[in-house]
């Protein structure tokens, strides 16, 4: 089975690594072959669940993250989740001012997310991804949502703070 995926002509080099290294442990790692055009267009060659796993890494390398974070998608406890800016303004000011509420103030706020909800967020273009265990990725895409929405500040802490709790509990049964 092939898989096409178009990613950032900026983000290929990320994606083949020094000396290949990142290309090589997405093949490795999904038992699958990449050919990597240089304009961003990748043809990832496997079988369907292979070529499966390896498409949500290909495009979280295209969206901004790093090759040690995509690469935890490999692992069928974790999951991708892109939220295009676009569907929600065309404004390219307006979508600044919302990636700037996610982010905060120094980074705090997408710190303070990724800290309550296990998960990794990466701002790019007119995208907001998120890597996260699937047990907490609702959790994440329901604060980013909150801040999207127009949820203050505070309002997203508490939301937080609720969420820290459930999570421990969560993991403290084992469930």
């Amino acid at each position: 089975m092939t898989e096409l995926v178009k990613i950032p002509a900026e983000r290929v080099k990320v994606l083949i690594g020094d000396n290949g290294r990142t290309k090589e442990a997405i093949e490795k790692k999904c038992n699958v072959t990449l050919i990597i055009e240089a304009e961003g267009d990748v043809e990832i060659e496997g079988d369907a669940t292979d070529t499966f796993f390896a498409k949500d890494i290909v495009k979280a390398i295209g969206r901004g993250f790093s090759p040690k974070d995509a690469l935890k998608l490999a692992d069928q406890d974790y999951n991708l989740y892109l939220i295009p800016l676009k569907d929600i303004t065309e404004s390219e000011k307006t979508m600044t001012r919302l990636k700037g509420r996610v982010i905060g103030r120094e980074g705090r706020i997408k710190e303070d997310i990724e800290a309550a909800t296990q998960s990794i967020i990466s701002i790019y273009g007119s995208t907001i991804g998120i890597i996260s265990r699937i047990d907490t990725m609702g959790y994440a895409r329901e604060a980013i949502g909150m801040l999207l929405e127009g949820a203050t500040h505070t309002a997203l802490q508490a939301y937080l703070s609720k969420v820290r709790r459930e999570i421990m509990d969560i993991r403290f049964k084992g469930a």
